[in-house]
């Protein structure tokens, strides 16, 4: 048997241009804020590559304690490309999945947030009902709802 040393994953970050508006539509979705802080210096720099570098970040977590989303805002270095609008069958990061007790509840409190349902709510089998929203700026997040 191979001994892998993973925990965890620890979170998923997101690079948006507007912190406040990121962080007041992920907490009307149910997550939590768990910190907010200014990342700054060659140190960390050293860990993305980017030298000096200066990072609002926000650490957002689920009701369980379990996951969390990091939001990024870019002070310097200046963001350099803008992925927010690429359709689900573009490379790289595609999207975040939530699971919600109540969909139709949840869209209707999101999209006085701003979302939009990218087509449609759909039902899986008799196991989920699903959709994609564009929330904030664009960025693309799954909903599902698993059904009793």
């Amino acid at each position: 048997m191979t001994k892998h040393n993973l925990l965890r994953m620890d979170n998923v970050g997101i690079v948006v241009e507007s912190l406040d508006e990121t962080i007041s539509f992920f907490l009307e979705l149910g997550l939590e804020l768990e910190g907010r802080a200014m990342i700054e210096g060659e140190w960390a720099g050293r860990v993305t590559g980017l030298g000096n570098q200066s990072v609002e970040i926000a650490m957002m977590v689920t009701p369980d304690g379990n996951s969390r989303l990091e939001l990024s805002r870019f002070i310097n270095p200046k963001v350099i490309a803008d992925h927010r609008n690429a359709p689900v069958n573009a490379l790289g990061y595609l999207r975040v999945m939530f699971a919600v007790a109540d969909i139709d509840d949840t869209l209707v409190r999101l999209y006085k947030r701003g979302a939009q349902l990218v087509e449609e709510v759909v039902q899986y089998q008799d196991s989920y009902r699903l959709c994609y929203i564009r929330g904030p700026e664009g960025i693309l997040i799954g909903l599902a709802e698993p059904l009793k």
